[in-house]
């Protein structure tokens, strides 16, 4: 028990005798439960757990925590269950253990599919209890503290993991010491040679600045004597050496312009007097224009509360200057970790409701996305450190990322806004949806209930629910075209035996689901439609299921497409098929049904290979309403002006160029390939026409990978 001593000298200043046994009780099942353990540095493996637990101590979280801390690795790295957590210490603990440990027990494609995976279930646990995400962030803490035992590519891993994800996490939960740190510890590992190189220098400066210093603070400490504030209650701030190396790097500044630059804090006792000292330190140097940031009034996305100001300071060196109450301050190195549990029964914190407005966002996403990978970005983007402050028209304030658009304003409203989303406005001026804005804008949503989300908009927002709620919204559209294309592909196979899936008895259709394991008949069209799953085998499964199993197929009418089934529809790029054409479809898996002209070469050649399950008979309907891709290669005299020619052709005959491109010899002869929009081979066959009476065409040729040849071309 030696070893519980230094965290017990901790807990007996803020916790009860009773909690501190159980939290003993909780070390003794994990020092035995990690007995044969050891760390990579030959340490006893428990002393990592009795770490974690001491850095969560400094904080003064509550024992269900400290417990839970000690207990963090038992369930994932020894043969104790989940179980047998929660009988001996509850269910809340056993709940917050769960949340922490890893998914060993599943397979995944890749090491990246596994960190993913992991990071989504312990985001999803912190929704639930936010004491997850501070257990976390403290074992991280401490094998961040003990990392020179690995090797140094597992050092470089580690590092880079938690500056990806563990330090803007920090930052966002409002959490700035473990933040600093993590900043420190990242930086040693990652740039050993810079770190010790940029230290040496902040030591050999640190002599020349301190008297500077010293002066200023006692100017300050003297003026604001006279409005009450001791002395002790004004500090010198000392420049980490990771915020010294990203100026340097990012801003192109020499070391010497980072390090004339004097930090103070002063701690006020209300949020009035904060306000009153800061007109004073006004009265003392005089403030540089444009430098000052009031966060008290408008706090920062994770709760951050202070006034800044930058003042021009003796000889003309800036001083920075934050002024904050001592909560202000304890939330600034704390954050969400100052407001758990210790606080008196119902408060609840500014930090508190910003951080589960944002988990709130958080589950949002996770529901609209299956893709582990696809969540980890988006929450990448949401952990964003700066922020932008805008006004919605009735006066309340919105946090964005730096760099937020007008249209990821829209999302943020409600996902709905986004949607509908037609225009914005900002100041009252009509703008663009990718508008950059900007802290203290107006910006107001028009939206129509008939308007809907353009896939060029993903490149267009920058926020994590923006980006998610539109994947959503696309991939959404994708599966009931692929439920529509799939009921239609089943009963097309259905018709062949006289068979039709709506009049089916209700017991055949229970059965054939229970056969082939799917839970519902959306899903089962849904495979069918993305080609994960034959129309036809399905059909002949569901005849075994009636009294027609030995009934002889009929001949099968072509099924009848107008193009404007989806993206489980896809014409193939090989022949650009266009209605006149004759047609074959052949089922891909995961895409649907590729749509080829019946006499293309590619599909000549995989026909060998094709079961026949998988050939769809197709044919155009009598009215088609779309556009089609055709591709048309044009030889012609190396002429000036015949490219714009050709092109202003194809434009009187109403039809869009969506490719073009020309080469060939100077002298002699020039190549044309355009790729055109059209509505069926009539119009075709009048631009080919009109592009064949220019003068300096030689040759035009529908480009088709097809062996018949009266379908093959169209020659000049």
């Amino acid at each position: 028990m030696f070893l519980f001593l230094e965290l017990h000298e901790k807990l007996i200043q803020y916790t009860t005798r009773i909690q501190i046994r159980r939290i003993a009780e909780a070390f003794l099942l994990a020092a035995d439960a990690h007995e044969t353990q050891v760390r990579s540095s030959g340490e006893p493996y428990i002393t990592h757990p009795l770490a974690v637990s001491g850095v969560l101590a400094d904080i003064h979280m509550d024992s269900e925590t400290i417990m839970a801390a000690l207990l963090h690795d038992v369930v994932e790295d020894t043969d104790y269950t989940l179980e047998q957590v929660s009988k001996k210490f509850g269910p809340v603990v056993a709940q917050l253990v769960d949340g922490v440990s890893k998914l060993t027990q599943m397979h995944f494609e890749s090491k990246a599919h596994a960190q993913a995976e992991n990071f989504r279930k312990m985001m999803l646990a912190m929704s639930r209890d936010i004491r997850v995400i501070i257990i976390k962030l403290a074992d991280r803490l401490h094998n961040m503290r003990t990392l020179g035992s690995l090797r140094p590519d597992k050092r470089q891993r580690i590092a880079q993991e938690t500056l990806d994800i563990y330090l803007p996490l920090a930052h966002r939960l409002g959490m700035n010491a473990f933040k600093a740190e993590f900043e420190s510890l990242c930086f040693q590992a990652l740039h050993p040679m810079r770190y010790r190189v940029l230290q040496k220098c902040v030591n050999n400066a640190t002599g020349n600045r301190r008297k500077l210093m010293e002066k200023i603070q006692e100017t300050l400490a003297e003026r604001l004597a006279q409005e009450g504030v001791s002395a002790n209650h004004i500090h010198g701030r000392e420049k980490r050496l990771y915020s010294i190396y990203r100026k340097m790097q990012y801003r192109h500044l020499p070391f010497s312009e980072i390090m004339d630059v004097y930090g103070f804090r002063v701690i006020a006792k209300d949020e009035r007097e904060c306000y009153r000292l800061l007109g004073a330190v006004h009265g003392i140097f005089k403030p540089v224009p444009g430098r000052f940031k009031d966060y008290i009034a408008i706090p920062k996305a994770n709760g951050y509360q202070s006034l800044h100001t930058t003042l021009f300071g003796p000889h003309g060196v800036p001083i920075e200057v934050q002024i904050r109450t001592r909560e202000m301050d304890q939330i600034a190195e704390q954050g969400i970790a100052a407001h758990w549990l210790y606080k008196s029964e119902g408060y609840v914190s500014d930090t508190e409701v910003r951080t589960r407005e944002w988990l709130t966002r958080l589950l949002d996403m996770q529901k609209r996305g299956s893709d582990s990978l696809e969540f980890i970005e988006d929450v990448k983007i949401d952990l964003f450190p700066d922020e932008v402050y805008v006004f919605t028209p009735k006066g309340d304030i919105m946090a964005l990322p730096r760099g937020a658009t007008a249209l990821d304003f829209a999302y943020t409203v409600h996902t709905d806004v986004g949607n509908h989303c037609v225009s914005i406005k900002v100041n009252r001026r009509q703008v663009s949806l990718n508008q950059t804005l900007s802290s203290g804008q107006t910006v107001e949503v028009i939206t129509d209930k008939a308007a809907a989300p353009d896939p060029g908009w993903l490149s267009i927002v920058i926020s994590g629910k923006a980006k998610s709620a539109i994947r959503q919204y696309f991939k959404e559209g994708r599966q009931e075209q692929a439920m529509e294309l799939g009921k239609k592909l089943l009963q097309y196979s259905l018709s062949e035996f006289d068979l039709s899936w709506d009049k089916l008895p209700a017991i055949a259709k229970t059965v054939l689901l229970s056969n082939i394991d799917l839970s519902s008949e959306k899903k089962l069209f849904e495979q069918i439609g993305q080609g994960e799953r034959s129309g036809t085998l399905v059909a002949h499964q569901v005849l075994e299921l009636t009294d027609k199993s030995g009934q002889k197929p009929k001949q099968q009418v072509p099924l009848t497409i107008s193009g404007a089934e989806g993206v489980n529809m896809q014409f193939a790029h090989c022949c650009y098929p266009i209605p006149g054409d004759a047609l074959q479809g052949v089922l891909q898996k995961g895409q649907g049904v590729e749509v080829h002209d019946a006499y293309c070469s590619v599909l000549k050649a995989m026909l060998p290979n094709l079961p026949a399950e998988v050939l769809v008979p197709l044919t155009w309907a009598n009215t088609v309403k779309d556009l089609f891709r055709v591709k048309l290669d044009i030889d012609t005299e190396n002429h000036p002006g015949i490219l714009a020619a050709i092109a202003q052709v194809i434009a009187q005959d109403e039809a869009n160029i969506e490719e073009i491109s020309g080469s060939g010899n100077v002298r002699t002869m020039g190549h044309i390939s355009v790729v055109l929009a059209v509505i069926d081979r009539g119009q075709l066959a009048r631009i080919i026409r009109h592009i064949r009476q220019q003068r300096y065409v030689i040759h035009v040729t529908r480009v088709k990978n097809s062996t018949h040849s009266g379908r093959s071309h169209y020659h000049a």
